[in-house]
This record gives C-alpha cells, sequence and structure tokens, in this order.
C-alpha cells in the first residue's frame, strides 16, 4: 500500500520541477507586462495642436510626419515627438493645407502612414494569444507525467475498470489476503463481546460452524443458507454482531456499504458486485457483509426510471452473484438493515438470503448485560447499581448504552470525580432522554408556578391510575425544549398492552392541563406536546387497536409509501361518514379522559396543591419522596 501511494504521490524532484515552471511562468507574465508599459509610455508623442506642427513644417523643423488615423504625429529635428488630432473626414494634407503648408513643402517632406492600431496592442494582443496556450501546454504536461507515473488513471486504457470499478471494501483477517491489504488481523469481536441478543447468537451459531467444518454438511448433502438478513431498529448491534460471526469462525470479514455501489457513472454499482465477489471467492471462507442493504436492494419496477434505473441493475447483479455461489464455496453473505419491508421479494427467497435475524431493542436482563459489556475498564463507585440503571433506561438501544456510559464518564471527569457513580449515570440518562439542562432563570415566579402545578398534575393522575408505570421524578429544571417533565419508568417490559392501560395513559398526558385549568381558570400552551401525543394516541386506539366499540375490529386506513419516493402519507380505504365517526370517537376518548383527569385533580387537590409546592421549593422530586407524598 506505501508503495502504491509513493507511485501516485508526486516526488521531490517533480515538486520541484513544478515550482520551477510556475516561477518562470510569472516571471514572463510580469516581464511581459513591464515591457508593455514601457512600450507604451516611450511611444506615446507628446500633445500639441494642429496649427504647432502646421508652423514647425513650414520652418523646417519637422523631419517626418505619421499619420495613424486621426492623429498626426510629427517627429522633429531635435527628437521631439508631437501630436494633434485632425478632423475625422478631411485628410491630412487638406488639413496642412487649410493651416498654410505650402504643397510643395509637403511634396518634399517624409509621409507614413501607419494602421489604425498601434504597436504596443499588436504586442498586447500577441501576448495574450500565446499566453493560454503556454499554460494549456503546461497542465497537459504535467497530466500525461502524472498518468505515466500512475498507469491506473481514469483516462489511461484498463484505468476506469481498475479504479472506478473496484469494490474499495474493506478486508479484516484471512490468512489469503494479498500483499496491498492492510491490517490483516483476524476479526477480535466475539459472541462474548456482544451482550443482549441470545436468541440472534443461537441462530447464526450454525453459520459459524459452517464456516469452521463445511466438509461435515457438505457429506450430508446439506445446503447452508447463503445469505442471513439481520434486520432491527438503528443501534441494536448488527454490524457488532456481523463481526462477532467472523471473529468466531476466525474468518476474514469484508465490509462494504450499501451506498457504495451507487455512483454517478452507469454500470459502476454492478462492476463492483463482481469485484466484492471475486474478492470473497479469492478469501475464501469469508463473511461479506453488506451495510445498510436498503440502499440498492429497494423493491424494483417502481422507481421513476423504470426497470433501466442504476440501482436496480446493481441490484440484479447482487442477485445474479448469490446464485452463482457453488455448493462448496464458503463464502457467507451477511446484510443489515433497518428497513426489511421494502426490500425486494427476489432478494429475500429462499436461495438468497434465507434466514431473516431479528435484533429487537434489549429487555433489562440484555441492558443490564450490555452495560456490564460498556463498562469494562471503567472505574465504578459502589453506589453504581447497573441493575437498577438498566431498569431505568427502557427502549434503549445497545449504542445508547453505550453513549450512556460514555456521557456519565465525561460528566464525573468534569466534576472532577476519581469513579463515576449512580448521580453521573442518572444526570445522563436525562440529558440522553430530555435534554441538557438549561442554566440561569428562563421563567418568571408566576410562570413557574404554571410549570410547577402543570407537573404535579401529571404526577398526581399516574399515581392514582391502575396499569400506570411508576412516577421516578419530577421536576421543574427545565431541560432541551422542555420547562419541565414527569418522568414515568415501567416496573417491566410490556409487550401487550390494554385499553384500559391505553385510557390510564391518556389521563395521564392531560393531567397537566386539567391542573391548569383547575387551579388557575385559564390554559397555556404548556400543554402543546401533551395534546399531541394524546392525539396519536387515541386514534391508534380507534384506526389500529379496534379499542372503539362504535367503529368496531377493523383497521381503517393504509400505510402509502413508495420504495423509490419513501412514505407519502396514508391511503383512506373508508368513506367520508366513517371518517367523520372516527373523528367524532377520537374527539370523545379525549373528552372522557380529559373529564376523568380533572375530576381526579379535584378529589385529589390537596396532594396536588402539596406536589407542586414541594417543586417550587426543591424543584426536582425524586420517587422516594413523591411516593411519601402520595402516601
Amino acid at each position: 500500500m506505501e508503495e502504491r501511494n509513493n507511485s501516485v504521490g508526486a516526488s521531490p524532484k517533480s515538486r520541484t520541477f513544478t515550482y520551477v515552471w510556475i516561477i518562470l511562468v510569472a516571471l514572463g507574465l510580469i516581464t511581459g507586462g513591464l515591457a508593455l508599459l514601457s512600450s507604451y509610455a516611450s511611444d506615446r508623442p507628446q500633445p500639441a495642436l494642429l496649427p504647432d506642427i502646421a508652423r514647425a513644417i513650414e520652418a523646417g523643423q519637422v523631419e517626418s510626419l505619421v499619420v495613424r488615423g486621426d492623429m498626426l504625429i510629427a517627429e522633429k529635428n531635435n527628437g521631439v515627438r508631437l501630436g494633434a488630432r485632425k478632423e475625422a473626414n478631411v485628410s491630412a494634407f487638406e488639413s496642412l493645407e487649410v493651416l498654410g503648408v505650402p504643397q510643395q513643402t509637403l511634396r518634399t517632406l517624409s509621409i507614413e502612414v501607419e494602421p489604425t492600431e498601434s504597436r504596443t496592442w499588436v504586442y498586447f494582443g500577441t501576448a495574450l494569444t500565446f499566453l493560454p496556450l503556454l499554460l494549456i501546454g503546461f497542465f497537459i504536461f504535467i497530466a500525461i507525467r502524472t498518468m505515466r507515473r500512475n498507469p491506473g488513471g481514469m483516462m489511461m486504457p484498463g484505468g476506469f475498470q481498475n479504479r472506478i470499478g473496484q469494490s474499495n471494501a474493506r478486508v479484516i483477517g484471512g490468512a489469503a489476503a494479498k500483499e496491498e491489504d492492510t491490517a490483516l488481523e483476524r476479526p477480535k469481536v466475539t459472541f462474548a463481546d456482544v451482550a443482549g441478543s441470545e436468541q440472534a447468537k443461537l441462530e447464526l451459531w450454525e453459520v459459524v460452524e459452517f464456516l469452521k467444518e463445511a466438509e461435515k454438511f457438505i457429506k450430508l448433502g446439506a445446503r447452508v443458507p447463503k445469505g442471513v438478513l439481520m434486520a432491527g431498529p438503528p443501534g441494536t448491534g448488527k454490524t457488532l454482531m456481523a463481526k462477532a460471526v467472523a471473529g468466531e469462525a476466525g474468518v476474514p470479514f469484508i465490509h462494504i456499504s450499501g451506498s457504495q455501489f451507487v455512483e454517478m457513472f452507469v454500470g459502476v454499482g454492478a462492476s463492483r458486485v463482481r469485484d466484492l465477489f471475486k474478492k470473497a471467492k479469492e478469501h475464501s471462507p469469508a463473511v461479506v457483509f453488506i451495510d445498510e442493504i436498503d440502499a440498492v436492494g429497494r423493491r424494483r419496477g417502481v422507481g421513476l426510471g423504470g426497470g433501466n434505473d442504476e440501482r436496480e441493475q446493481t441490484l440484479n447483479q447482487i442477485l445474479v452473484e448469490m446464485d452463482g455461489f457453488d455448493t462448496d464455496t464458503n463464502v457467507i453473505v451477511v446484510a443489515a438493515t433497518n428497513r426489511p419491508d421494502i426490500l425486494d421479494p427476489a432478494l429475500t427467497r429462499p436461495g438468497r438470503f434465507d434466514r431473516k435475524v431479528l435484533i429487537d431493542l434489549p429487555d433489562v436482563e440484555a441492558r443490564e448485560a450490555i452495560l456490564q459489556v460498556h463498562s469494562r475498564g471503567k472505574p465504578l463507585a459502589e453506589d453504581a447499581n447497573l441493575a437498577d440503571l438498566a431498569k431505568l433506561t427502557p427502549g434503549f438501544a445497545g449504542a445508547d448504552l453505550e453513549n450512556l456510559v460514555n456521557e456519565a464518564a465525561i460528566l464525573a471527569a468534569r466534576r472532577g470525580l476519581s469513579q463515576i457513580g449512580m448521580p453521573e449515570f442518572q444526570d445522563s440518562m436525562e440529558r440522553i432522554v430530555a435534554g441538557p439542562e438549561r442554566k440561569g432563570k428562563l421563567l418568571s415566579e408566576q410562570e413557574r408556578q404554571v410549570v410547577a402545578y402543570h407537573e404535579a398534575g401529571h404526577a398526581v393522575v399516574m399515581h392514582h391510575t391502575p396499569d400506570s408505570d411508576p412516577v421516578h421524578k419530577v421536576s421543574i429544571i427545565s431541560r432541551g425544549m422542555a420547562l419541565g417533565y414527569t418522568m414515568p419508568l415501567p416496573e417491566y417490559q410490556r409487550l401487550l398492552r390494554t385499553r384500559e392501560a391505553f385510557e390510564n395513559e391518556l389521563m395521564g398526558l392531560l393531567g397537566g392541563r386539567a391542573a391548569e385549568e383547575l387551579i388557575f381558570q385559564r390554559v397555556t400552551t404548556g400543554a402543546g406536546n401533551d395534546l399531541e401525543r394524546a392525539t396519536r394516541l387515541a386514534r391508534a386506539m380507534v384506526t389500529r387497536f379496534g379499542f372503539s366499540d362504535k367503529l368496531g375490529l377493523r383497521v381503517y386506513g393504509e400505510e402509502q409509501g413508495n420504495p423509490f419516493l419513501g412514505a407519502m402519507g396514508e391511503s383512506r380505504n373508508y368513506s367520508e361518514e366513517r371518517a367523520q365517526a372516527i373523528d367524532q370517537e377520537i374527539q370523545e376518548i379525549l373528552d372522557r379522559a380529559y373529564t376523568q383527569a380533572k375530576a381526579l385533580l379535584t378529589e385529589q387537590r390537596q396532594k396536588l396543591e402539596k406536589l407542586a409546592q414541594a417543586l417550587l421549593e426543591e424543584e426536582t422530586i425524586n420517587r422516594p419522596q413523591f411516593e411519601v407524598m402520595m402516601a
């Protein structure tokens, strides 16, 4: 690799040669400009009047006369040159005769007629003509010299195929690697470094066994899957899992992104696919990992370009190459995507990507294991309980948990601590969820009271409704765009939810608005986000989950999207009467939840005021304090 870079780059002698050329061209420009200026200054005559020239001719003081268009230039015997203008439509002889110069004198005078353009401008035009040619020749010389030193350039024979058509895939590991491949240590990531995806490990272990002991499967005539498609939300560790497969099997790991196949040149994507699979066969057994395969694997026939779209040609080449694998070719293609629903059916059929491995968000046990992996080598305080921290982070992916540990370490360093404690983890979690804490006085005293009662309304309603998540923290400290926040955290991961749970959640969302109206007899804009979330939840109850007695067990509306143009909204598969009924049912659900929340707060008004006053004094109430107040 170093030799290749040296051949492409310029040597010290070449750089010196280039600098000399640039200096010579600059000196030529400066010298030519000075010469033109001096020539123009020397060629310019002394201004005079036409009668002065006539008197000088009569006195015999003029040696020669030059006619240059409308300009008469008289050169006297003493070397002085006089210049004067005549009328445009009158000749020089007539002008001088009118001024009294005898014809006999004019016949004996040396008269020269020159073109209108002066020699100065002739020189300048010549310079402008040849100087660009000189610069163009210089750049052509440099380009030819560079292409001779780099025969793989685009303009040389075979350069397009060698440069643009290469896949540029990163090869990690493998004893059969070529000399130009660098950093060819085997992947050190194993399944022990991937926590929280036990089911995915079990499904991928047979791939590891095939790469290790392919003969055992071939003897029995078994066909091991050619491709494995890993799907899941962003940050769940799909790339890390693919590296762990190669690390467990001890085979090379060839990594490329789906976007690297698409270029502005026609046919480049297909050429790179061929180069990728050729490289994989050379390093067999190997794992080929295509990240974000949906960049080229979207459903065909729906784009604006029809079947001639460059992306579709690339996908066709991928399908052909995967079909071309022999049974004795120990190459496994692993692909990752966040959108398995938009992939082409030909890509996910048996014989291509046979196995679909789902890597979902981790549960509480998996989150604890992921936190243990990312906290290795970091000094943790005695109060840092990873099991409790895992309970405080529902919905966090593996990447989020890694970021949480890193943010806690940064926060501990900023506070001058030698260990990472539970306060740092909790503050980092709140920073990720709600945003950074906003310093300074942002609210007036009246606005602080409104925010305190608003958040207290949320907390009191959530505490007194069944099937609601426990309130972990209530605060009126501004974070991000929120002026205050109430943080409920589930005790365990819920996979199924009831209608009553949705209704109780709606009451909790509208509790802040109800508290404002109950205490201040007026409402503010602080419930904007609460209303948006409540409306979305009520619509899902009616149109998605069949929780409406009036509208029955039916899904209203279908998600409409174009794999080429992206999601376009929702298609209406119901009449206008049904649409009015849906709107009316959503409004009734929201009104009923708001009425119930307001009635509950009226009943628990003493606790509401107690919690609001505590928030005004302390700004933050944690779960133990909150439960004591609600007891």
